[in-house]
């Protein structure tokens, strides 16, 4: 590769305004070269006091700009499939934000246009592997410093919604974050997704169920279970509790000094994702950079996406139909072993 990756930015949305300034200011060996948004007053807001950044109204024509080396995808989900293929057609540096595809048959085509490339380029974005307590609870169960893993506790809490927030997105934009983590924590797949409707809050807008409890199994039987809560309202909560043979883990929760003054006690919660995990994008980001310098990726790969994309389908289905669902995998290309 050359010295810096010269990135185009598709999508200038929340998570690409984000990446767009985190590339500007805080990532080395990366620039900002394109921003592609098919709200050009938007693309060009966002490039402004970028040196020899462009604003673009289509994808395909960033990627033929040869000023750009890389490209970073924060566009919705459902336009992902179309400019990763020509992406990879192009043979470079990738980092998809999740999901890789909104589908599993979807996510294994692109999974499969990579293996005929022979070699990875795609990266995508789930930042809690590259959190600091996430990592630090990874680095517990990989090196069995409390016996084995049994089990995994999520919380997964969002203070609202935003208009039309569905059902369905509750396991496509929200448990997708846990299923990819406890893929992370266990090196395992998840084999069966069970979800479990009880009392709902009054907050849930029509035609959402809120809270949901989802219940999951990995290959070699370790149990999970995620609370998703996502008009919980006080704040924005992500947690972990790990189960051993010889001890319990808890990561998340509270955050910030805890003060007591005046006859009360507390501290603060977070607002939102990009406050909690704000630095674990720093790191995912700056991962990917220095990895593609090398030719490399520097975080989950496209058979990852495709994995979790066939457990949202499982957690879809089990929503529907309150059964036990087996998560239905492709074999795993060789390029991923």
């Amino acid at each position: 590769m050359t010295e810096a990756l010269r990135v185009a930015v598709i999508g200038a949305g929340r998570m690409g305004a984000d990446h767009i300034q985190r590339l500007n200011t805080r990532i080395h060996g990366a620039e900002v070269a394109a921003v592609v948004d098919v709200d050009l007053a938007r693309a060009q807001a966002a490039v402004e006091g970028i040196p020899g950044a462009v604003a673009l109204a289509d994808a395909e024509e960033a990627l033929n700009n040869g000023d750009v080396n890389a490209v970073l995808i924060a566009t919705p989900g459902f336009l992902h499939e179309d400019i990763l293929l020509k992406a990879i057609a192009k043979d470079i540096p990738i980092l998809c934000e999740k999901p890789l595809t909104p589908d599993a048959e979807s996510s294994w085509k692109i999974v499969e246009a990579e293996v005929e490339l022979g070699h990875k380029r795609i990266q995508v974005g789930f930042m809690r592997r590259f959190d600091a307590e996430y990592a630090a609870l990874g680095q517990i169960i990989h090196n069995h410093e409390l016996g084995e893993l049994l089990m995994l506790h999520h919380q997964h809490r969002n203070p609202t919604t935003p208009p039309g927030f569905t059902n369905e997105m509750l396991i496509n934009d929200s448990v997708v974050h846990e299923f990819d983590a406890i893929r992370f924590f266990t090196g395992e797949e998840i084999t069966s997704v069970q979800v479990r409707m009880g009392k709902a809050t009054k907050n849930a807008p029509a035609g959402q169920h809120d809270p949901q409890h989802v219940l999951l199994e990995t290959e070699s039987g370790v149990l999970a279970d995620v609370e998703i809560y996502v008009n919980a309202k006080f704040g924005y909560e992500v947690a972990t509790q790990a189960a051993f043979e010889e001890g319990i883990v808890n990561i998340g929760g509270d955050k910030g000094p805890y003060t007591r003054s005046a006859g009360r006690w507390g501290g603060n919660v977070t607002p939102g994702f990009e406050e909690r995990f704000g630095a674990a994008y720093d790191v995912e980001i700056q991962s990917w950079v220095d990895a593609a310098l090398k030719g490399e990726i520097g975080g989950p790969t496209a058979w990852d996406g495709y994995a979790t994309a066939a457990c949202c389908e499982a957690g879809v289905e089990a929503q529907k139909s309150g059964e036990k669902v087996a998560v239905k995998l492709a074999a795993k290309p060789d390029l991923y072993r």
